[in-house]
C-alpha cells in the first residue's frame, strides 16, 4: 500500500492498528472486532505474512485492510508496516488475542500529549499461568535485567507485542531484526536514541483453544540475546569491549604471576608456554579496551548527527 495521505487532512489524528498475522483464523475476527469497538475511529490493517489458513478472508470480510509481507518473520513485518502505512499515531498488537484493545486508548493517551514516543503494554505484571511457558518468564527477565544494566533504564517488559507510536518514532527508528527479537531491538533503539516510553500494565491472556504460539522458547530466545550482544556492541561498544578486555586482562595477570615469581627467583623463565599465553591475554585485553575507546568515540560522533539529523527532521515538517 502506497504511503499517500487524503487531500483533505482531517482535524482528528489518524490512528492506525497493525496487526501482524500468521494463520490466526480462529482469533483474528475477534481482534478485529474489539479494535473496531475501543477504536472506532481508527483504521486497521491486517499483514498478511504467508497466511495458508482463511486469516486474510476474515479481515477483509470485516473491513480490515490486508497487505501481504511475503519475507517471513515478524522483524520483516514491523518494517514492512513501518514503511507502507502512513498515519498520526500506531498500535501494533498481535492477532492471537491475547492483548486486550479495551485497553487501547490508554496506550494512545500519553502520545496525544506530544511527551511520550512509544508506549508499550507490560505483562508480566498480570497474567495467567497458561499464558506464559516459565522458560519464556525466566527468558523475559533475563533479557530485561540485562537491558535494563546496559542502559541504565528500569523498565518491566522488553518483549511485548502490544505498544503504541508516535509518526516521529515509526519515521526515525530503523528494523534490522528479522524475527520475534524485534520487540527487543525497538526497546533498545528507543532507549539509545532518547525516545521516551511509558509502560501501561494490561492483562495477558492465554491463547483461546486451537491457536498455537509461533515462538520456539530455545531458537528465539538464543536471537533475542544474540539481538542484544550485536546492539550493545555497535551502542555500547566501551562496556562491551572494555568486558572482554577485563576478562582477558585478569586470565593475563592470574597465569603470568607465577612466570614473574619464577623469574625473579633464579633469573629464567621456566614456563615458556605459559608465558606466551599470559602475553597474549595481556595484548588481546589492552587491543580490545582501545577498539571500545575507539568505537565509543565514534559511535557517540554519530549519535550527535542523528540527533541534529532528527532535530532538522521535526523542523522541517512544522514548518509545512
Amino acid at each position: 500500500m502506497p504511503k499517500q495521505k487524503s487531500a483533505q487532512a482531517s482535524s482528528l489524528p489518524e490512528i492506525a492498528v497493525l496487526i501482524p498475522c500468521l494463520n490466526e483464523e480462529i482469533t483474528i475476527g475477534k481482534v478485529i472486532q474489539d479494535f473496531q469497538q475501543y477504536l472506532p475511529e481508527a483504521k486497521i490493517y491486517v499483514f498478511d505474512n504467508n497466511c495458508t489458513d482463511q486469516t486474510p478472508e476474515i479481515a477483509r470480510k470485516l473491513g480490515a485492510t490486508v497487505i501481504q509481507e511475503v519475507h517471513p518473520g515478524k522483524g520483516r513485518v514491523i518494517a514492512s508496516m513501518f514503511k507502507k502505512v502512513v498515519a498520526d499515531y500506531y498500535i501494533m498488537v498481535d492477532g492471537d488475542d491475547t492483548y486486550s484493545a479495551e485497553h487501547a486508548q490508554q496506550l494512545l493517551d500519553p502520545l496525544f500529549t506530544g511527551e511520550v514516543d512509544m508506549t508499550v503494554a507490560t505483562r508480566l505484571s498480570e497474567y495467567t499461568d497458561e499464558s506464559f511457558r516459565p522458560l519464556h518468564v525466566f527468558g523475559n527477565n533475563l533479557v530485561r535485567t540485562l537491558v535494563n544494566w546496559i542502559f541504565h533504564s528500569d523498565l518491566n517488559d522488553i518483549m511485548s507485542g502490544y505498544r503504541g507510536f508516535t509518526r516521529e518514532y515509526v519515521e526515525t527508528i530503523p528494523v534490522l531484526s528479522s524475527g520475534f527479537e524485534v520487540e527487543t531491538e525497538l526497546t533498545i533503539r528507543s532507549l539509545d536514541y532518547g525516545f521516551v516510553i511509558q509502560e501501561i500494565p494490561t492483562p495477558y491472556q492465554e491463547r483461546p483453544e486451537g491457536s498455537f504460539s509461533k515462538l520456539h522458547t530455545f531458537r528465539d530466545g538464543y536471537r533475542v540475546l544474540s539481538q542484544i550482544v550485536t546492539i550493545a556492541k555497535a551502542y555500547k561498544p566501551f562496556t562491551f569491549f572494555g568486558l572482554i578486555g577485563l576478562f582477558f586482562g585478569i586470565i593475563g595477570l592470574g597465569t603470568g604471576i607465577e612466570v614473574i615469581i619464577d623469574f625473579l627467583a633464579d633469573r629464567y623463565v621456566n614456563k615458556v608456554p605459559t608465558a606466551i599465553f599470559s602475553t597474549a591475554c595481556i595484548l588481546l585485553s589492552f587491543g580490545s579496551l582501545g577498539i571500545g575507546i575507539i568505537l565509543n568515540t565514534l559511535s557517540y560522533r554519530f549519535r550527535e548527527l542523528a540527533k541534529i539529523i532528527q532535530k532538522t527532521t521535526q523542523l522541517s515538517q512544522r514548518q509545512k
